[in-house]
């Protein structure tokens, strides 16, 4: 949506990086299951059953960054970006559950949002030096001669 001024409530920056936390949670297969999987062997604690003996190196990699994500939005935040950003939850839901203000989980998610944004190194505009020259690595073009 957009404000009063025109300019979207929500920065497209905060927007990357709440779908990036999504991406993650959603890699970490984290969420709650909806179907059954029928692949997984029936006792428990055979191989490849659930269990970190049973997850992948990339569903490990996706936790371990989900995790960092949330303690460098710190404990204020965590809770409401886990519930928007990958539950789906709309913030009039979010509002009613926490028995907060109406129209205040906005500026709170926003708040997240940028912590978020932070932690992935994301800017709104790119910053530096006017005219700094461009720096590459280059293979030496006169190699064995």
């Amino acid at each position: 949506r957009k404000g009063r001024d025109g300019r979207p409530m929500i920065e497209p920056v905060q927007v990357l990086a709440g779908e990036r936390l999504r991406a993650d949670f959603t890699f970490a297969q984290i969420g709650p299951r909806l179907s059954v999987d029928w692949s997984a062997p029936l006792a428990p604690g055979s191989a490849g059953g659930g269990g970190p003996a049973g997850m992948t190196d990339a569903v490990l990699a996706a936790r371990q960054r989900l995790a960092a994500a949330l303690r460098a939005a710190g404990t204020e935040f965590a809770g409401l970006l886990v519930d928007v950003c990958c539950f789906l939850k709309g913030l009039e839901d979010v509002e009613r559950e926490r028995g907060w203000p109406p129209r205040s989980a906005k500026v709170v998610l926003q708040l997240g949002l940028d912590r978020l944004a932070r932690h992935y190194g994301l800017a709104a505009e790119a910053r530096g030096r006017a005219g700094a020259p461009l720096r590459a690595w280059q293979a030496d073009a006169a190699v064995g001669g």
